[in-house]
């Protein structure tokens, strides 16, 4: 078939040589394991995960921290989907680390199909695309919940950029407690329904990921490998009180209208309103999420 993935083929066996060991501990380990890539590359890596419909915070988490992970040479394990899988599957290709995509189909039925290009360039970069299931199984809603236990077996730890109630998410992060791998957790604003999941798990004893360095200091406790320490960057500072409002927790318009009323005075409100927004815009800092608000833009270091 044509739109089949080009490379190396291949199948381990449970009982065979190759086959991850890891996952000889998770719940109902699989038979076999169908991949296209390398299979030098299963396991120990860092599972970064959230949301399909992700908001620019949560998609920018996902590039940030995965960027940062792969950089000190870490592999990014995640499953393939929109939202923050794909951005962590293109943090790690964008600096030249491997990173391996879990389906919960057959690899030959790819899902989702606009991914396709996707999971070509993770075989191409050295990374592999898995499946418990043979090739042209077809994605059914139950395996992606089962494949999660993948994901978590195969990984030292578990990321959760972004999950809201209710979330598949929990299923990866019940999976990785239940194997003792420490599960952490970027929180998110207390009136984001795209956090309630993050911010739930965090409150269950989670492992908070505020900056880079405290997310360093849990790869090194969650024995990950590192190339080098990170330089701690300096925080964002913004002058104007729209624009840091926004920074500090997504708002509606009518929310950031009141603001700049009492800021400025109702006369002036909408002009200084949209002229703040529109500047923070242009400058990378905020961006209008798929509900509405306004928040803030997460960036990738480099």
């Amino acid at each position: 078939m044509s739109d089949r993935l080009r490379g190396e083929r291949w199948v381990l066996d449970r009982s065979g040589c190759g086959y991850p060991r890891s996952l000889d501990n998770v719940r109902k380990p699989p038979d076999k394991l169908y991949g296209i890539g390398s299979a030098d590359v299963l396991e120990g890596g860092l599972a970064v995960i959230g949301a399909r419909k992700a908001t620019p915070y949560g998609r920018g988490c996902a590039r940030r921290f995965a960027g940062i992970a792969a950089e000190l040479g870490v592999a990014i394990i995640s499953g393939g989907a929109r939202g923050c899988d794909s951005e962590a599957h293109k943090a790690a290709l964008d600096v030249g680390a491997p990173t391996i995509a879990v389906l919960g189909g057959g690899c030959d039925r790819l899902y989702p199909a606009e991914n396709r290009g996707l999971f070509q360039r993770i075989v191409d970069a050295g990374g592999a695309v898995v499946s418990e299931h043979e090739w042209d199984f077809g994605p059914r809603p139950y395996a992606f919940r089962e494949r999660n236990r993948i994901i978590a077996g195969l990984a030292s730890a578990v990321l959760i950029v972004e999950a809201g109630l209710p979330s598949g998410t929990f299923s990866t992060a019940d999976n990785a407690l239940d194997l003792g791998k420490d599960v952490l957790v970027v929180p998110g604003a207390i009136t984001s329904f795209s956090s309630r999941g993050s911010n739930r798990l965090l409150l269950q004893g989670a492992v908070p990921v505020v900056d880079d360095e405290s997310f360093q200091d849990a790869l090194l406790r969650c024995g990950c490998s590192l190339c080098s320490p990170l330089e701690p960057e300096a925080p964002v500072h913004h002058d104007d009180p729209i624009v840091e409002a926004v920074l500090s927790c997504p708002m509606r318009q009518d929310e950031l209208y009141e603001a700049a009323a009492s800021l400025y005075g109702s006369a002036e409100a909408s002009k200084r309103l949209a002229t703040s927004l529109a500047q923070a815009e242009a400058d990378g800092l905020v961006a209008r999420y798929a509900d509405g608000r306004w928040g803030p833009v997460v960036h990738v270091r480099r």
